[in-house]
């Protein structure tokens, strides 16, 4: 079953979705890669790690053109591309305060701005797309992943860092209480907007899990679609690649 997008309490259609996200996310924006670290214990720097490992073989590639998208302040960018010495490594994101705040971390890197539901990127140009923590405030999860697999070379890798369920109810329990109780009040506190750290735990909550995700992938016309769970499935890093355009299987 698909699950369209996210729905931000107050918005009653995608552009309004949006529109919140966008203001949302530039409001938290200096204190976003804070947050992101406290709010973790400095885990989230364990799961980019992760996923650059995973995807090791293809940054080695010479002239690999890769893109992060909802790259926000730009870290899963920026620890691709320290990994590699041959790939170039872009970064988008819709949201200006974010790609400022990415400007400030290293002035050097490509940075563009863009919504990732209309890419400015030709068909079929992309070696990796990834995104980490920004997939899930797609108004549209469906039309994200096509567009993603229409920048995509075939054969081409989609990598998604996101927020999941975790499988044991108990830490699933637990991890509800802590999103709902604990990090609304500290994420507010920081970062002067409370009702974003109220949306960002309620988004985890209404996005598909691990295997939703993967089956909306392969609907979406990925193939060898994968997941690893990490920190017991607080997080899931998917992995699938893209068919030609033209193929039906």
């Amino acid at each position: 079953m698909l699950t369209e997008g996210t729905t931000p309490a107050g918005t009653q259609t995608p552009q309004q979705a949006s529109e919140w996200v966008r203001g949302m996310f530039g409001r938290i924006a200096p204190r976003y890669d804070l947050l992101n670290h406290l709010l973790s214990m400095n885990i989230d720097r364990y799961w980019r790690a992760r996923t650059v490992s995973s995807l090791a073989g293809i940054l080695a590639l010479p002239g690999a053109q890769v893109l992060d998208v909802c790259c926000g302040t730009g870290d899963l960018t920026f620890a691709m591309q320290s990994r590699s010495q041959s790939a170039d490594v872009f970064g988008s994101d819709f949201c200006h305060p974010m790609l400022e705040a990415a400007k400030h971390k290293a002035a050097h890197c490509k940075l563009f701005e863009a919504d990732a539901l209309q890419l400015p990127v030709a068909d079929a140009s992309l070696d990796l797309v990834t995104t980490a923590f920004g997939f899930r405030n797609l108004t549209n999860y469906h039309s994200g992943l096509l567009e993603l697999r229409r920048t995509l070379k075939p054969g081409g890798t989609l990598a998604i860092l996101e927020f999941s369920t975790p499988p044991n109810p108990l830490l699933a329990s637990a991890y509800g209480f802590y999103s709902r109780a604990i990090l609304p009040t500290i994420g507010g506190m920081i970062s002067g907007s409370r009702d974003a750290y109220t949306y960002l735990p309620e988004s985890v909550r209404k996005f598909p899990d691990a295997d939703g995700l993967a089956d909306q992938m392969r609907e979406a016309g990925f193939v060898n679609v994968r997941f690893e769970r990490l920190t017991f499935g607080i997080v899931a890093l998917h992995i699938g690649e893209a068919l030609h355009l033209g193929d039906k299987s």
